[in-house]
């Protein structure tokens, strides 16, 4: 990784937290929405799980997670509670000494503790309904019961869902970008209220652009990437960025260079990293429309 000359102290952010935003991997409802809309109405798609690439992508990206050194610095992991980035989040964050296994199910018992939330190298992974997709109308975004997700993700803890039951989509009625944004808001909101200074998201299309616009225009991040961050997020992509409650006016789009590998992990600048470590402490309708 080529150096940065005078890159920005985190001090220079004041109050700041560092996010991993993580798109799910290619969905089953993806792949089959590149040949038409219709499959997204269809109960064949309820709650959908990922396709063989998407399962592909996960190993890819917990291979580049795991050379990162990126889990020694994570402290926490938040997951939608969607089937398709329980397995994201579970393939990448849990299964970094099985990067041939596809059965999540296999890699969270073998890493399971029954007294207490399930960590792997103290990593917890939680289940949270603020950071769903954009909810109503498509199969694809409806949630199983959560009594269901407990046996097949028992690493995970859903202590934080109040309902068994999926309470929140409505099949003749789809939420407005908008109320995502507005539910977007709520959720780093959440993320501020927690202790932990680095947090992995595992989320959706729509919900994390949605979030990313926001926060952009309120002018409370700073994205860690050359390319638009407002942009369209590719499965299985992870987007770093601070988010901060101070105003960043001062620092040019070019005070932070960043370098992307082929599977879109984004690698922060190696003295912004020594830094860290040392401290310890407008997009069309129809682009956001995109399957989720």
């Amino acid at each position: 990784m080529d150096t940065i000359s005078a890159a920005p102290s985190l001090y220079q952010f004041g109050r700041h937290k560092l996010l991993h935003l993580v798109r799910h991997a290619q969905g089953v409802h993806n792949l089959e929405s590149d040949k038409s809309c219709d499959p997204l109405t269809s109960f064949e798609f309820v709650d959908a799980e990922l396709s063989p690439l998407g399962w592909q992508q996960v190993r890819d990206q917990r291979k580049e997670v795991c050379a990162s050194g990126l889990l020694e610095t994570i402290e926490v992991v938040i997951t939608s509670p969607m089937t398709r980035t329980l397995e994201t989040a579970v393939g990448i964050f849990l299964g970094e000494n099985q990067p041939d296994r596809l059965d999540v199910t296999s890699i969270a018992d073998a890493n399971v503790k029954s007294d207490e939330t399930s960590t792997f190298n103290g990593l917890p992974i939680i289940a949270y309904e603020l950071c769903r997709e954009r909810m109503g109308k498509y199969e694809c975004d409806k949630r199983r019961t959560i009594s269901q997700y407990r046996s097949r993700f028992p690493a995970v803890d859903f202590s934080l869902i109040e309902n068994e039951d999926d309470n929140l989509w409505k099949a003749d009625e789809r939420e407005t970008h908008e109320a995502v944004k507005e539910r977007g808001m709520k959720f780093i909101k959440w993320l501020w209220e927690r202790k932990e200074n680095e947090i992995a998201v595992v989320s959706h299309g729509v919900f994390l652009q949605q979030a990313m616009i926001e926060l952009i225009n309120n002018n409370e991040c700073y994205p860690l990437m050359d390319d638009d961050p407002r942009s369209r997020f590719k499965n299985c992509e992870i987007r770093s960025v601070i988010i901060f409650y101070e105003s960043v006016l001062g620092l040019g789009s070019d005070s932070l260079s960043t370098k992307t590998n082929n599977c879109g992990r984004i690698r922060i600048p190696y003295e912004l990293e020594l830094q860290r470590d040392s401290a310890k402490d407008n997009v069309s309708m129809e682009e956001l429309e995109v399957i989720n």
